[in-house]
């Protein structure tokens, strides 16, 4: 029988050997992971800082305007290519005298509308707020 432990010569583990290696530091993760989740929480601060301050100014400028056309492009968009791909791919996989492309198509269409749509309301609502 054969020990799965075997050191590269072949010849078998020597137990000093095991009990002289350190154990894994584990804390240097925890302390790896704990930094990253007090960056994450500054960034997301200093955002919301910024997006309060931004609403007390209530000054818009092309820019914002820009930026909400785009989300609301990529909002409407992104949800219509993937209805279509799923559309298509049905329809290559299944033989139906229903036509999964044109009916993922507006599926697709309709949900990036309506995202779009409850988007800009929450954004305009949060303008009016005082």
């Amino acid at each position: 029988m054969t020990d799965d432990r075997s050191v590269p010569d072949g010849s078998a583990p020597d137990a000093s050997n095991e009990a002289a290696r350190p154990a894994p530091d584990t804390s240097e993760p925890d302390q790896e992971a704990s930094a990253r989740a007090d960056e994450l929480r500054r960034i997301v601060l200093h955002k919301s800082v910024r997006r309060a301050r931004a609403r007390q100014r209530g000054s818009t400028n092309i820019w914002s305007y820009m930026g909400m056309f785009g989300l609301v492009g990529w909002t409407v968009a992104v949800p219509t290519l993937l209805g279509l791909a799923l559309g298509i791919f049905l329809d290559g996989r299944i033989d139906s005298s229903v036509s999964f492309t044109i009916t993922f198509l507006v599926v697709g269409v309709a949900t990036g509308i309506s995202m779009a749509w409850y988007w800009v309301r929450r954004e305009s609502e949060g303008e009016r707020r005082p």
